[in-house]
């Protein structure tokens, strides 16, 4: 059995280095057509099992290894069980059932006096590993323990199956006191190791991520500073050099509608900075604003020897117009990857958006505008770094919901550029501006955070400055969350409420840190540095308010240490 048992696991340990499992794997509660997929990969791994197995004959006590068929006094001590409880335990009750009901046919049609009972008891262990998996669905994957248990208890139940149907029963309690123990241990083991496997495989992908996320990061950090000023030939030629070497291609190139305006690598010599757009696929991304995938004809560079023979070429936009293209070489079509095209597609957005950025320190005229307009423009390092981690967390485990925050990271986002050309905006747009936010951080922190609205929608008409309302939020998870006991629930309101006199009192309340009696007399007057940040943020939305609607509606702080915080006005 532990013979058997080292095929069943190498075949699980091949397979999960094919792309397309991997592929399925990952996918399998998405569609109808992803489900049946890897029902019918579970159900062969069943048959296999099943193959592997040994045709035990309990009045001679022998063995005969690789049966293809039965004779009626002889049964099988096999793996089955453990493909069948693997499908259950990773795609519920469905999968597992259909995988019990592939391999359990496939088993009575074997034949043998355990027939009947061994197909049955596919069925069964498919359902019940299924319904564990109901269990334990809001978890990573099932824990080895489970695993193990689970395994252990299908192979138990076949075995007590056989002794109620299987004829004759003193056959079948023959057989039962003879492969009964190693079959319960065999298969519970085999499913631990398997669902073990299947970890590594998920980790090592989880690593690969992060990788990619922090080359992703480290790559916009170095850029952000040169792209900041707008596509010149002195930001692309500084952003294509980091390029070239961060992403590990041939030569990078960046062009503007027209001409090249750098380029760095292998082939710098023949493709001349200032020179003419020649390349047919870049005037076809500069046209259509597509992502394009250039062969060895599509680069049609007729300089001999030339090392580049393939590349992805995408669009730098801004205002939704290509302005540009960012163009990746390489040696060959077989260097483009997978994650290197979700790698260069990942930095030519974010470029884009420092393009956007650019775009937008263009609009600043006045000294009092650019001091207000730099503050709403800004997008945290930290906290995109967060969302994004968070959002990879989550893809495998609940796709449904990492999109939802992909769409809310991009409405922020969205928001922070848009607010930049407004001079005012309404409190509704305020809030979905922070609803964004929130869900994103309700997301990472979950049961340690806890977020309250209490709205009168009539209200949320009313005009603010732009950024006012996020701000104030990102003070109180900065300051009052992070200083808080992290055993505790932080809990957050978000008031909006109309008063009798029609003006509107918007209120932000929080049970966290608090703020000292000394530093809370500071924080209004001037920005009070620390080491969270710049200080500026409650000194410039009281700023703008004032401003705006007069004294009568500066901002207030109540606060004591340890008690939390409530920042109000009232317009």
């Amino acid at each position: 059995m532990l013979e058997r048992l080292g095929i069943i696991v190498t075949v699980a340990f091949l397979m999960t280095r094919i792309t397309y499992f991997r592929h399925i794997l990952d996918r399998y509660d998405v569609t109808f057509t992803q489900r049946l997929k890897i029902t019918l990969l579970f159900g062969l791994f069943g048959i296999i099992g099943t193959y592997t197995g040994l045709a035990v004959s309990p009045n001679d006590h022998t063995f005969n290894v690789w049966t293809w068929d039965l004779a009626d006094d002889e049964a099988l001590a096999n793996s089955r069980v453990i493909g069948i409880v693997v499908a259950g335990l990773l795609g519920g009750w469905r999968v597992g059932t259909g995988a019990g009901i592939i391999a359990g046919a496939h088993r009575y049609a074997l034949g043998g006096y355990t027939a009947f009972a061994c197909g049955i008891s596919a069925v069964i262990a498919g359902m019940l590993a299924g319904l564990v998996h109901r269990f334990v669905k809001k978890k990573r994957i099932v824990s080895l323990p489970v695993a193990l248990g689970v395994g252990a208890l299908c192979e138990a139940i076949q075995m007590g199956i056989i002794l109620l149907v299987a004829n004759p029963f003193d056959q079948a309690l023959a057989l039962v006191q003879m492969i009964g123990m190693p079959m319960i241990l065999a298969n519970g083991v085999g499913a631990m190791i398997f669902i073990l496997i299947i970890r590594s495989v998920l980790r090592e992908e989880e690593r690969i991520g992060a990788a990619q996320t922090e080359r992703a990061l480290r790559i916009a950090d170095r850029t952000v500073s040169h792209l900041r000023k707008g596509l010149t030939p002195e930001s692309a030629k500084a952003t294509c050099a980091i390029l070239v070497k961060e992403v590990g291609a041939v030569a990078v190139s960046i062009t503007d509608k027209t001409r090249i305006l750098a380029f760095e690598g292998k082939g710098k010599d023949h493709h001349p900075v200032g020179s003419v757009i020649q390349t047919p696929a870049t005037k076809t991304v500069i046209d259509t604003g597509a992502i394009i995938e250039a062969k060895s004809q599509d680069i049609a560079c007729t300089h001999p020897g030339c090392p580049i023979r393939a590349g992805i070429i995408v669009p730098l936009k801004q205002e939704g117009d290509t302005i540009g293209t960012l163009k990746f070489y390489v040696s060959s079509e077989k260097d483009i990857t997978p994650t290197k095209r979700e790698l260069v597609k990942g930095v030519s957005r974010f470029l884009s958006n420092q393009l956007e950025l650019a775009r937008v320190d263009e609009l600043k005229t006045l000294a009092n505008e650019a001091e207000v307009k730099a503050l709403q423009a800004q997008v945290s390092p930290h906290f995109l770094f967060n969302a994004l981690n968070t959002i990879v967390s989550m893809i495998r485990i609940d796709p449904g919901n990492a999109r939802k925050l992909l769409l809310q990271l991009s409405r922020y986002l969205r928001q922070n550029l848009t607010s930049t050309k407004r001079e005012r905006a309404t409190l509704h747009d305020e809030l979905e501006h922070v609803k964004a936010y929130l869900t994103i951080q309700e997301a990472r922190f979950q049961d340690t955070l806890r977020v309250t609205y209490e709205l009168d929608n009539h209200a949320l008409s009313q005009t603010v400055p732009p950024m006012t309302l996020q701000p104030l939020i990102e003070n109180a998870m900065k300051h009052g969350f992070e200083g808080k006991k992290r055993r505790d629930t932080f809990e957050l309101t978000v008031s909006i409420k109309a008063k009798t006199d029609g003006a509107t009192r918007v209120e932000i309340r929080d049970n966290g840190a608090g703020i000292g009696e000394k530093r809370l007399e500071e924080v209004k007057k001037q920005p009070v540095e620390s080491k969270e940040g710049t200080g500026l943020g409650l000194y410039n939305v009281n700023r703008r308010l004032t401003l705006m609607f007069g004294q009568t509606s500066e901002l207030n702080v109540e606060s004591s240490e340890g008690e939390g915080t409530t920042v109000f006005f009232t317009i």
